[in-house]
């Protein structure tokens, strides 16, 4: 059940990533200094390679938080969310910050980056703990 437990958190936290940047596309890209056409698509796009590299990363993610939830007796959702929110909020976050304050790049793209980071590693550890029940 490993395995699958963090291909579906994995899964999980990419979609909740689709769906967190289509909603915030636009104020993302001004932040982020990405031209984009009439249409609010980013212009010279199509490229699958982030997506791939995104869901890659996002097992990554996932098989470290199982590991760490396994060694540390996270067994239930409450501590899995619990777990999750403090991974995205005081580990990933932070680092996001750095990288951006030091890149000189607008506090709103922390924000929104940093937002999902905290919000895709909550739903990563409901989901760890939701294959433990």
């Amino acid at each position: 059940m490993g395995f699958l437990s963090v291909i579906v958190a994995a899964a999980a936290s990419w979609v909740l990533g689709a769906a967190w940047y289509m909603t915030l596309s636009k104020p993302w890209m001004e932040a982020a200094g990405i031209a984009y056409d009439e249409n609010g698509k980013p212009k010279g796009g199509g490229s699958p390679l982030p997506f791939v590299l995104s869901a890659l990363c996002m097992l990554l993610v996932a098989g470290m938080m199982r590991h760490i939830f396994a060694g540390s007796g996270v067994d239930t959702v409450f501590k899995g969310l619990m777990g999750g929110l403090g991974i995205g909020l005081f580990f990933i976050a932070p680092w996001v910050m750095i990288n951006n304050a030091y890149a000189m790049r607008p506090f709103k793209l922390t924000l929104i980056d940093g937002g999902y980071a905290v919000a895709g590693c909550a739903v990563i550890g409901v989901v760890l703990t939701l294959f433990q029940a």
